[in-house]
């Protein structure tokens, strides 16, 4: 599964999804060398919901679409839920060229240096910002997406020009995306994040 996959999977809780709203998600994309990245995505569900996952998931039989059905899942103590999925390869594969189209580009910034972008459209597309919902959906939709949010992290070594938010340590750039904000098209985004990465 290519990173395109991945970012599809934290991007596409959209308005429509039986689950949608129950589910905090990182993207964290790991520059490894000058040629290759290692992604992961990280979905926490609620313990509710969660329970509701695993009841229908009894009443009928699994599928790709189950929560983690790809993934490595942990039951934590609380109840919710962890998933983790992870991609490791060269750039080509990460940028999800097997899927036919690049969620994400890879490009040199000079020697040792990595540009890591993700295009912002194909968020707030995944999302449905430009959805239309008549005001019983929105309500619905904003109570499910209530303090949920999808954070995209860049890392793997010195982070030298970005402009998402870096970290105290200079060693990751992080942006993070409240659902609700991608939804309702309030979200203030540049045509990409970005982060230039010193290659370990």
């Amino acid at each position: 599964m290519g990173l395109s996959t991945i970012v599809k999977c934290a991007a596409i809780f959209v308005l429509g999804a039986s689950l949608a709203g129950c589910v905090d998600a990182e993207v964290d994309v790991a520059v490894t060398s000058d040629s290759t990245a290692r992604a992961t995505l990280t979905q926490i569900m609620g313990a509710d919901f969660y329970a509701m996952v695993k009841m229908n998931a009894a009443e009928s039989e699994a599928s790709e679409d189950d929560f983690c059905a790809e993934g490595e899942l942990t039951e934590n103590a609380d109840g919710s839920a962890t998933c983790v999925i992870v991609e490791e390869g060269d750039f080509a594969t990460i940028a999800g060229l097997g899927d036919g189209e690049n969620a994400i580009a890879f490009t040199s910034a000079g020697p040792g240096l990595v540009r890591v972008a993700l295009p912002t459209e194909e968020l707030t597309g995944e999302i449905g910002a430009a959805d239309e919902m008549d005001a019983e959906t929105r309500q619905m939709v904003e109570a499910f997406f209530a303090g949920r949010a999808i954070t995209i992290r860049i890392s793997g070594g010195e982070i030298t020009e970005t402009n998402m938010d870096k970290a105290a340590d200079g060693q990751s750039a992080a942006k993070v995306l409240p659902f609700l904000d991608l939804i309702n098209g309030t979200a203030e985004l540049p045509a990409e994040l970005y982060a230039i990465v010193r290659a370990p």
